[in-house]
Order: C-alpha cells, then sequence, then structure tokens
C-alpha cells in the first residue's frame, strides 16, 4: 500500500478515538419547565433584540452583583456596559448567555448557559473549554481555510490558553489542533444568575471570571 494511502488510512482511524476520547457537555435548557419564568426570559431577550436598555436595566436587582469586587448595582451596570451607546457589547453578550438555555438549582435560581451550570467541578475551568454545537473543525493550523484533522460535538477539550481567536486544543498527548474561539465557552465566560424576588424575576448576577 502506498504511502500516502496508508497515512489518510491512520487518520481515518484515528478521528473518531479522538472524539470518542473526549468528555461531553451537552446542552441543557430547563428554562421552558416554568411558565413565569420562560416568559420573564423571552421578554429580556425580545429586550436585547430591540436593544432596549430601559426595559435590561428594569430588569436588574438594584444590587445587581457585576463582578467579584465593588462594581454592583445600576448605575454601575450603566458605566461597565454601556447599553446607550452604539458600539455596547451588553447585546451580544448577553444575548448569547441567554440563547444557551441554562438550568435551575435547588433555590430555584436560573443559572446561564448551560456550559456555567452544568460544568463538571473536576475540570479546571481555565484549562479546558466546551464546544457549544456539533460538528466543530479542529484545523491543523491556526488560521481560515486551514486542513481540519477532527471535528467534535459538545465536546470538553484542554485547551493552552483562551483569550485569542483561535484556541490550541489538545486532542491526545502527541496531537493538538485549532478551534475559533467563537465554537468554545467555560465556566468563566459571561454567565447570569436570574432569581425570583418578591414575586418577580430580576437579573441578580451578570459577571465574567471566578
Amino acid at each position: 500500500m502506498p504511502a500516502i494511502l496508508r497515512a489518510l488510512l491512520a487518520c481515518c482511524l484515528l478521528t473518531p478515538a479522538l472524539l470518542l476520547a473526549q468528555p461531553k457537555l451537552m446542552p441543557v435548557d430547563e428554562g421552558p419547565s416554568d411558565p413565569e419564568f420562560f416568559a420573564f426570559r423571552a421578554q429580556l431577550q425580545i429586550a436585547i433584540a430591540r436593544h432596549d436598555a430601559r426595559a435590561i436595566e428594569a430588569a436588574l436587582d438594584p444590587q445587581v452583583k457585576l463582578s467579584f469586587g465593588e462594581a454592583n448595582g445600576l448605575e454601575d451596570f450603566k458605566k461597565i456596559w454601556r447599553p446607550d451607546a452604539p458600539d455596547s457589547a451588553l447585546w451580544e453578550t448577553l444575548g448569547t448567555v441567554l440563547a444557551l438555555g441554562g438550568s435551575f438549582d435547588t433555590q430555584g435560581d436560573f443559572y446561564a448557559p448551560y456550559v456555567a451550570s452544568k460544568w463538571p467541578q473536576d475540570l479546571d475551568v481555565y484549562e479546558h473549554m466546551a464546544t457549544i454545537a456539533t460538528g466543530v473543525p479542529v484545523l491543523q493550523a491556526p488560521k481560515p481555510g486551514a486542513t481540519v484533522i477532527a471535528k467534535l460535538d459538545f465536546a470538553i477539550v484542554e485547551v493552552g490558553r483562551w483569550d485569542a481567536r483561535w484556541i490550541p486544543v489538545k486532542l491526545s498527548e502527541h496531537r493538538k489542533g485549532y478551534v475559533e474561539r467563537r465554537f468554545l465557552r467555560t465556566f468563566v465566560d459571561h454567565r447570569v444568575v436570574l432569581s425570583k424576588r418578591s414575586g418577580s424575576w430580576r437579573i441578580d448576577l451578570f459577571l465574567s471570571g471566578d
């Protein structure tokens, strides 16, 4: 058998094994189980689509937690997110978080996205990331058009860093590739906690980090 055919065959046999070796983090959305909560979240998503800053501000808990420091409450929210600015990152960031589902805790609070609410406790949040789709391509080099060496389905992978466009991911002991950042999330990315206070749902927490 020619050497090139042997190499291709080895690659075909190796790729499924690599995929099977990766732990999974499947999407979860428990929101529809509570009609009142589901309606509240839907209204938030409508406000996000319309860039309705007043509606989002009205949904914030007065002491909404925005950082692990002293940045909390409505005024800090305005300073951090600048919701009235044309280039505000609020809409894309919060919209993505809510679109990725989530789950209720034992107290009835809703944590989103599911990557945060269901993250495995035994995996380091700075050394691992989860792919948030099926068929996520792993490229041989960190650039568009590079050779696809594997595809990942809702897999958790070990990463070398997580603050660039192309994230190096470890597929096996001696094999790595690159995944575009938009296909990956980890627990320390932005997340929210939605809580029911005095009969009304509110945004209780909206931050990133650990």
